[in-house]
């Protein structure tokens, strides 16, 4: 079974369809990553993945370990263990860094029937996965992602994630604002997470990210529906050619 599975799912937004009949299937210790010109429908996969509202969807289903998402509340996925890193991450004025991730995290482990943390634990924990992020500890201090640059709230994403230990990582377009230091540290962080039993769905626009990030494979969309596949090397010529020959149109238009 695999970890993912998306059947011929069709999405409207605002009464707008985005996306077509999109199927796509994702295992277990796989990095995917989804490509395509603007407008393709990738971030529109990520918050439907996630839960989040304002999307409406008309048919197909999805399929997270065998159990079909599309059922849950987003607190409920996430407990199951699926994790959306945001292209912009939000602002969380008062609420320390520390104070939400030991809440996000006991939260969850109530939510499985497990026990909470204790506050040694957890602060080992945080502090074991914020030192290979270099993330200093006054960053955990401050209140989440207010007053951060661009690389620390994607880094404050990857600590996130770090300490959730999710099943399936979701990350859209995470290279978005960043210069190539805050990338290569992120791209890091998000490296030493990979896992046999954890599967990651990169999203992006560009190529530059997956040279940092390597996928196991790559899928095109266009107009809401993946229209070709391949290894990493499609993410190459993808680069080279541009998107024309999937949406029809000249890139340099």
């Amino acid at each position: 079974m695999s970890l993912l599975e998306i059947k011929n799912l069709h999405v409207e937004v605002a009464g707008r369809q985005i996306l077509n009949g999109l199927t796509l299937t994702v295992e277990k210790g796989q990095v995917a990553a989804i490509m395509g010109p603007n407008g393709s429908g990738k971030s529109t996969l990520a918050y439907v993945l996630s839960g989040k509202p304002g999307y409406e969807v008309t048919a197909g289903e999805v399929l997270f370990n065998g159990v079909n998402v599309l059922e849950m509340e987003a607190d409920e996925r996430a407990a199951k263990g699926l994790f959306l890193a945001f292209q912009y991450p939000m602002e969380i004025p008062g609420v320390p860094t520390f104070t939400f991730l030991r809440t996000a995290l006991n939260a969850q482990r109530k939510a499985r029937g497990e026990s909470e943390l204790s506050t040694p634990e957890f602060m080992k924990r945080v502090r074991d996965a914020a030192a290979k992020l270099h993330i200093d500890q006054d960053m955990l201090r401050r209140a989440v992602n207010v007053g951060f640059s661009g690389g620390e709230k994607k880094r404050n994403e990857i600590l996130q994630m770090a300490i959730l230990e999710p099943k399936l990582a979701v990350l859209d377009e995470t290279d978005s604002g960043l210069d190539i230091d805050a990338l290569k540290l992120v791209a890091d962080g998000v490296n030493r997470l990979r896992s046999p039993e954890r599967a990651m769905v990169v999203i992006t626009h560009y190529q530059r990210l997956l040279n940092y990030i390597v996928p196991d494979v790559v899928h095109v969309l266009s107009k809401g529906r993946v229209v070709k596949s391949g290894g990493k090397e499609l993410a190459l010529e993808l680069e080279a050619r541009g998107y024309a020959e999937f949406t029809g149109k000249d890139e340099a238009a």
